[in-house]
């Protein structure tokens, strides 16, 4: 009698360089090598996995690839452990924008949702030392505004940073880093070669003082609808034409 349903498909041997990478991997992930640390010298790597330079280099590619270390063949150190960051994530969120599977439409509506309940948890949950950081963020953007766009926007992404830290949930600080520098990555060349780009920022930062002020008073409704506001009024002229409703239909939920 046969057998029922689809046959099944042939398997890929799994070659020893994948394995040295996910054992590496998993103590990256598992705190066992914390960032900033450092992997055992190849010559020592080679001789506790039992196997070859080349598998070994080849493994730290693929960790380097995917941004959890950093490393040099034959550095007598080791690689240096980066961990997992929001420049992982946004490298990632970078990719899907320029590619077919998601459009710019789609991360700029992910950051309006993202960035709402960042501002409304913020207002409920600030400290005095929360307040300040995003204050010294302001100030650190209206002066960078004379300098150029790429400045101005490290200091706006630590702005948001600042407010989703204050929610309490690590994960919200990291996505919000994510979002900004891949919806940043995609779009900032446009606003540069906009001739308001110096209005654009000084919009901006208007704009972050009235963020600021609702989560400082414990508004989260407003907070979290001038989150959204800006996002549309900043990026819907930028997004293609058949998803600008998502942006919309973010703002209007809202």
């Amino acid at each position: 009698m046969s057998a029922q349903g689809a046959p099944f498909q042939p398997v890929q041997p799994v070659r020893a360089y994948q394995r040295v990478a996910e054992q590496i991997e998993d103590r990256i992930l598992s705190g066992d090598l914390p960032p900033g640390s450092r992997l055992p010298a190849e010559r020592e790597l080679v001789n506790q996995f039992a196997v070859g330079r080349s598998t070994v280099r080849e493994a730290l590619r693929v960790l380097q690839s995917a941004g959890l270390v950093r490393s040099r063949p034959g550095d007598p150190q080791g690689a240096e452990v980066l961990g997992v960051t929001s420049d992982n994530l946004s490298r990632a969120l970078g990719r899907l924008a320029r590619s077919q599977i998601s459009t710019l439409g789609e991360l700029v509506q992910f950051r309006m949702v993202l960035e709402a309940e960042s501002n409304r948890l913020a207002a409920r949950l600030h400290s005095e030392s929360d307040l300040a950081r995003m204050s010294e963020q302001i100030e650190r953007m209206e002066s960078l505004s004379k300098v150029g766009l790429h400045a101005f926007s490290e200091a706006d992404a630590l702005f948001h940073r600042a407010v989703a830290e204050a929610s309490g949930n690590s994960l919200l600080g990291l996505c919000a880093r994510a979002v900004h520098d891949a919806v940043v990555e995609v779009i900032e060349q446009k606003i540069a070669k906009a001739a308001d780009a110096t209005v654009w920022m000084e919009r901006s930062v208007a704009h972050h003082r009235q963020v600021l002020a609702a989560i400082r008073d414990g508004d989260g409704a407003r907070a979290a609808q001038l989150g959204r506001q800006a996002l549309y009024d900043y990026y819907a002229d930028h997004v293609e034409d058949d998803t600008r409703r998502l942006l919309t239909a973010a703002l209007e939920d809202g």
